[in-house]
């Protein structure tokens, strides 16, 4: 069971950091292209669209990095399940302080100023995640074979 804990929050990790390298560089950037008569409309399918990507992810990481540091295979070190654990709170603090404000400003249109907030405070979340993965990758690297 800890192996399956430790994958899924390997699994997790990887997953989010690849969308949030898509949503900073790509994503959050096109904001400022979309007309301002057509953004409430892109605004409002971007936030259901991607709740539905991200969601289960986030909800699952939380849930993962609890019990990882209270289930932990033996390669594992306290360490890396406890830096981990704080990394996920980092990428949920930064979601809901910096992100979720931004977007409930976008939620009412267009603004320049708010979406260039955006893109800018979207790397505290993007470098959690990223270290996040990076740290599980490299514990479960030390750990495989070599062959």
């Amino acid at each position: 069971m800890a192996n399956i804990i430790f994958v899924g929050n390997l699994l997790c990790a990887t997953f989010m950091a690849g969308v949030i390298w898509y949503v900073q560089i790509v994503h959050y950037p096109l904001f400022a292209l979309v007309g301002k008569s057509d953004f409430l409309a892109y605004h409002a399918a971007h936030s259901t669209r991607t709740t539905f990507v991200v969601a289960a992810p986030m909800v699952g990481e939380i849930g993962l990095s609890l019990l990882l540091l209270a289930v932990r295979p033996a390669y594992v070190s306290a360490a890396v399940a406890w830096v981990a654990g704080a990394l996920t709170l980092v990428t949920w603090g930064a979601t809901f302080a910096l992100a979720v404000p931004s977007h409930t400003l976008l939620g009412g249109g267009w603004d320049r100023a708010v979406i260039v907030a955006l893109v800018s405070r979207n790397w505290v979340r993007t470098a959690a995640w990223s270290a996040r993965a990076v740290l599980l990758g490299v514990t479960c690297a030390i750990v495989l074979p070599v062959t």
